[in-house]
């Protein structure tokens, strides 16, 4: 990953170090990078890192299941299809299996009352999607901020393989 077009286009070096993870997508990189997602309501951050390698990898997932939904999109959606698609990166990047550690962040319950969206509990649904997911695949769970009524965002450094978590109206939390 070459720095130089995004220093040369006016950002500094520490905001090109920076990667933007959106909503139902993934990136990897390796240190010295930070692999950033914002506003995790429901959807939970899936953090995959290497400490051998110092690769790491995140995942913004909607979705606990695809199998409801037409083939297509984007595959980071959901919990069954991008947990195994961030692995798979991972290990073209250089990761192997038995090294790779997750964390996890989000989760929370957005949606309160008497009406269909509390009645889904769609973030609890996520956690447990995913920890389904890195559990087939043999990856360990390290640690984990989930659930609650706050969204969060989260940033992995790829150096350390440290989770920083932002919570509105919390101190900043790192696992």
């Amino acid at each position: 990953m070459g720095l130089e077009p995004d220093v040369l286009r006016g950002l500094s070096v520490e905001e090109a170090r920076n990667i933007h993870v959106g909503i139902a997508e993934y990136q990897v990189a390796r240190s010295p990078h930070r692999l950033l997602t914002l506003g995790l309501g429901s959807c939970v951050g899936v953090a995959l890192y290497d400490p051998v390698a110092r690769i790491g990898g995140l995942a913004h997932v909607m979705l606990p299941d695809s199998k409801q939904f037409r083939s297509g999109g984007k595959p980071a959606k959901f919990a069954d299809l991008g947990v195994a698609v961030l692995v798979k990166e991972l290990q073209r990047a250089g990761s192997r299996n038995g090294r790779m550690v997750a964390k996890l962040a989000g989760g929370a319950q957005m949606f309160f009352g008497n009406n269909r969206a509390m009645q889904m509990a769609i973030g609890e649904r996520n956690v447990e999607a995913v920890r389904k997911a890195l559990k087939e695949l043999g990856i360990k769970i390290a640690a984990e901020d989930v659930g609650g009524s706050v969204g969060r965002t989260i940033s992995l450094d790829t150096s350390d393989g440290l989770l920083t978590i932002r919570t509105l109206g919390q101190p900043v939390r790192v696992i």
